[in-house]
């Protein structure tokens, strides 16, 4: 119904997470003072598995208002029944080119898993995106040897909106969120995931 026109971009599909920080949480602290120049580490899959199966790790870097993603596919499942968290650092280790592997070596605690389905939007023209994520659910992995991926934690119940454009759509973008009735703010999965493990 909004007057951008948009369609369904993809059929919905439920989105899978690990993120990684470093020993002393630097993802986590960048973040939390605003720094501009920051990045987050996630190993991302798709569908129903509650264990990581082929996916890809995705170094998330952000530069002021803008992001982008550097995404590492691998093709082969991370998990086996004996499985712990050392074991699936190196099996991802042994399946990365040299830049990621930098980046997960400076950050090698899994420090939680998130779940949520996701909706995909897309104006006519095919510039601007939009997806609605719901159903979030959050799973702490600190301070533990072996994934945890039954025990949840309680969150608040929310839905989350994110229109992602080129530059240059910056205009057309404000006249489009001047036609929505959320308020806009910034927003963290790993953030809020992480305050919720913490009971912040």
């Amino acid at each position: 119904m909004h007057t951008a026109c948009f369609v369904k971009q993809y059929q919905d599909r439920q989105i899978n997470n690990i993120y990684f920080d470093s020993h002393n949480y630097n993802a986590y602290n960048a973040n939390i003072s605003g720094t501009s120049n920051r990045t987050k580490i996630r190993y991302r899959w798709y569908g129903q598995s509650s264990h990581p199966i082929q996916g890809a790790l995705e170094i998330k870097c952000k530069r002021n208002f803008f992001s982008w993603k550097k995404i590492y596919p691998i093709n082969k499942i991370l998990h086996h029944s004996d499985s712990t968290w050392r074991i699936l650092n190196n099996n991802l280790m042994e399946l990365l080119p040299a830049e990621p592997k930098v980046w997960l070596g400076f950050h090698p605690l899994a420090v939680l898993i998130n779940r949520y389905q996701r909706k995909y939007f897309i104006t006519p023209n095919g510039k601007i995106r939009v997806t609605l994520d719901s159903n979030i659910q959050v799973y702490n992995q600190s301070q533990k040897p072996h994934p945890n991926y039954s025990l949840k934690e309680n969150i608040p119940c929310v839905c989350v909106l994110e229109i992602k454009f080129p530059r240059e759509s910056k205009n057309e973008v404000s006249n489009i969120i001047s036609n929505i009735p959320v308020r806009v703010s910034r927003h963290s999965k790993y953030i809020n995931g992480l305050h919720s493990i913490l009971q912040v």
